[in-house]
């Protein structure tokens, strides 16, 4: 962006509370009539200014008008989002951003996860992404496989990616055989979401061959999931996964086959029990037992 296109949000002062009013007032107005000029710099730039204001509803009221101005104030939201000097402005940029939902926001928006020093900023930004959907998932994942970037901003990174769910099914149906353990274990979180919105069979497929993965957290995931979700047909998988060499997999089995609540499993996991090495697990599963016991007087 030259010089001559650049928003000039740093010249902006900030309005005295009666002007700020009246400015909502008329944005609001050439909004809903229809009258707003995309063009005027000026004016967008105040706007954006304004999402500093000390009242919540004032910083709301601006928020939502230039959402509906959309595209054309992005430039502007990502000027302060990168350098406004009042976090209370880049907070509200970015919950602006996500309002709009412009792809070409992410590199911004990733930018400020990864470096913006207040926590609220980073959070709105992870909001943000979320909501952009498809292209924020590539830079999303390079964040989780990372060594650089510390366990919190890995765990926005993986809520976003859940959230984004069956927007990018086809990235998560493609990236359930990634080598990184971590994108495996994102990747259930995301297909997760898919068999809760809109159930395929080709995610639960997922789900329940997870439940064999070479890696303890993505079978432990896949089997909570399936317990979430009450997935009958998983019962079978799961009694087979009371066998597992690992405990905390077997364990997992355990508290979704109590979730679903299918008596077919009581057998299994009485049987499960009295050969059960570890006690935590054999707790999980006394529990197990108890209430699908519980479920069977009920019958």
């Amino acid at each position: 962006m030259s010089n001559s296109q650049a928003p000039f949000i740093s010249n902006q002062q900030p309005l005295t509370e009666v002007e700020t009013e009246a400015l909502l007032k008329t944005v609001n107005y050439q909004v809903a009539t229809q009258t707003f000029d995309s063009g005027d710099r000026q004016l967008i730039a105040q706007m954006v200014e304004s999402l500093g204001d000390s009242r919540g509803m004032v910083r709301l009221g601006f928020a939502e008008a230039l959402g509906q101005v959309g595209k054309p104030a992005v430039p502007f939201l990502l000027e302060a989002l990168a350098h406004h000097p009042n976090p209370v402005v880049r907070r509200a940029a970015a919950k602006t951003l996500t309002l709009i939902g412009d792809p070409s926001a992410v590199p911004n928006l990733i930018n400020a996860l990864l470096h913006d020093e207040d926590t609220v900023v980073k959070s709105s930004a992870v909001g943000a992404l979320a909501k952009t959907g498809e292209a924020a998932v590539p830079p999303l994942l390079e964040i989780l496989v990372s060594k650089e970037h510390p366990e919190s901003t890995k765990g926005h990174a993986a809520w976003a990616l859940a959230f984004i769910g069956p927007e990018a099914k086809e990235i998560w149906y493609r990236e359930i055989n990634s080598e990184s353990n971590v994108i495996r274990t994102a990747v259930i979180g995301a297909i997760a979401k898919i068999a809760e919105e809109a159930p395929e069979e080709k995610a639960f497929a997922i789900l329940i061959n997870a439940l064999g993965d070479a890696d303890e957290t993505v079978r432990t995931e896949a089997a909570a999931v399936l317990g979430n979700l009450a997935y009958q047909p998983a019962v079978p998988h799961l009694i087979k996964a009371l066998a597992h060499l690992d405990g905390e997999s077997r364990k997992a089995a355990a508290l979704a086959l109590m979730k679903i609540g299918d008596l077919t499993a009581l057998t299994p996991l009485e049987l499960a029990y009295k050969k059960e090495p570890e006690e935590t697990v054999c707790r999980v599963m006394e529990l197990a037992i108890s209430q699908l016991e519980k479920r069977k007087c009920q019958k």
